[in-house]
């Protein structure tokens, strides 16, 4: 990846990884922007649905974000995720995944034509996949670790952590084999493919800048 002209990052996750900070902190030491609260925005604006609303459509089991409240309500993390009344409020069934999917290309592609970028997430590995100056990271963690930050981080009990994580490791892999034909957990879908375990977000986004240079 040249520095001195337009690229593009993708940094895929597992989550809980810490690859969403790893993320932001890459951009902001690359000093470009970083495209993540914009596409969910984006997408917000443009089918009228919120973003759980969005997150549940991507997936091909269209009531595990549902399964997942039943088994944890009505424990307080779920304001803490976001995971309020809204998550089941009855959406128009004339937006499928198929049109999240079209509509998230679209907007990651306006995205890379207004300059230099990292991308969070989404399925930017295979949008980019032919771009001329791109570089696609995976950001993985034990499953320990990744237990121990969404506990951390959203306030649920370990039980309840367990059961996000499968269901959105799930649902992810699902919205990418449906529309891309691959698997999210292929190392060869990526340039590189980094753990988090015993580094920290900075230092991980430091290796990638070292992979750069």
């Amino acid at each position: 990846m040249n520095k001195q002209e337009p690229f593009v990052i993708t940094i895929s996750r597992e989550v809980g990884s810490g690859g969403h900070t790893v993320g932001s902190i890459l951009a902001e030491k690359l000093n470009v922007r970083y495209c993540d609260k914009q596409l969910v925005e984006s997408l917000q604006k443009q089918f009228n649905l919120t973003e759980s609303q969005i997150e549940k459509l991507k997936g091909e089991k269209k009531s595990w974000l549902n399964d997942f409240l039943k088994r944890i309500a009505p424990t307080p993390s779920a304001n803490a995720l976001g995971l309020d009344g809204k998550f089941t409020q009855e959406f128009s069934v004339e937006v499928t995944s198929d049109h999240i999917y079209k509509a998230e290309v679209g907007i990651l592609q306006e995205f890379a034509q207004m300059g230099s970028c990292v991308i969070a997430g989404r399925s930017g590995f295979f949008v980019f996949k032919d771009h001329p100056n791109t570089l696609n990271v995976f950001i993985t963690a034990s499953k320990d670790k990744r237990i121990r930050r969404i506990v951390r981080k959203q306030g649920l009990d370990e039980a309840s952590a367990i059961s996000l994580i499968e269901a959105i490791d799930q649902a992810r892999e699902n919205f990418i084999r449906r529309h891309a034909g691959v698997s999210r957990f292929d190392a060869r879908n990526y340039d590189l493919v980094l753990s988090t375990d015993g580094h920290t977000e900075e230092q991980v986004a430091n290796l990638i800048l070292s992979y750069i240079q």
